[in-house]
């Protein structure tokens, strides 16, 4: 049992300060981590925002792990789907996006991360072999022009447990994290402002989302990274 799991099963989510996170990774994660950040940078555009926008960047990968065995395994790159229920603005089709280069998923920094989220929920629903689908996200944020991080707004991901880990925040004001039951109760809300802030999702209990993020400075370019990690069980 990891120490996240005790308050994951009794409240759905769990909501980590950056110090927390880093306790709980080995020494080589966070040695590459500043080397796993960089990777953000130059991300194609999201081509798939039905709102037309044009605020984020993003690549995404597709993943495995087997009960009871260490480690992920690569699978082959393939579309990300959401149902409409999940994602009413872009659920429904199949979007294909840029995979994230498998020099980087192989990373120690990328694998400390994927690893201490995997036993954490493992802990949480022992026995399971994982579709694990990652994430690259940035954010970015005009004067004129705030950056939607959930743009579908308060939403689950259809999975069954998720990551959302903050890898940097740029000159960025906002982007509050809010918390809720299905019947749209709140429960929280905070903001990941440091690198390795994190939450962690029971995405059958849990709805979450993000409000927009806004430049500090309008004359400096404004952005919000973040690694978002989903774990659903296989059949």
């Amino acid at each position: 049992m990891t120490p996240e799991t005790p308050m994951l099963v009794q409240a759905g989510f769990v909501h980590l300060q950056s110090g927390a996170t880093a306790a709980a990774l080995p020494p080589a994660a966070l040695a590459d981590f500043p080397a796993f950040a960089a990777s953000w940078d130059g991300m194609p555009l999201d081509q798939h925002m039905a709102d037309g926008g044009r605020y984020r960047r993003r690549r995404h990968a597709v993943l495995s792990a087997r009960a009871g065995m260490p480690g992920l395994v690569r699978e082959a790159d393939a579309p990300h789907w959401q149902a409409r229920d999940h994602n009413p603005l872009n659920g429904g089709i199949q979007r294909h996006f840029e995979p994230i280069p498998r020099a980087i998923t192989a990373s120690a920094g990328f694998a400390g991360i994927a690893d201490w989220a995997r036993q954490a929920f493992d802990a949480a629903d022992p026995g399971q072999d994982w579709h694990i689908e990652a994430h690259q996200f940035r954010i970015e944020a005009a004067p004129d022009a705030a950056g939607r991080p959930t743009p579908e707004g308060m939403h689950r991901d259809g999975v069954d447990w998720v990551l959302v880990l903050l890898v940097r925040r740029e000159n960025v004001d906002e982007g509050v994290t809010e918390i809720a039951t299905p019947d749209g109760t709140r429960l929280g809300a905070f903001t990941l402002t440091e690198p390795l802030d994190a939450v962690l999702l029971d995405d059958h209990r849990i709805l979450h989302g993000v409000t927009p993020v806004v430049p500090h400075d309008a004359s400096r370019p404004a952005w919000r990274d973040v690694l978002v990690l989903t774990f659903r069980r296989r059949a």
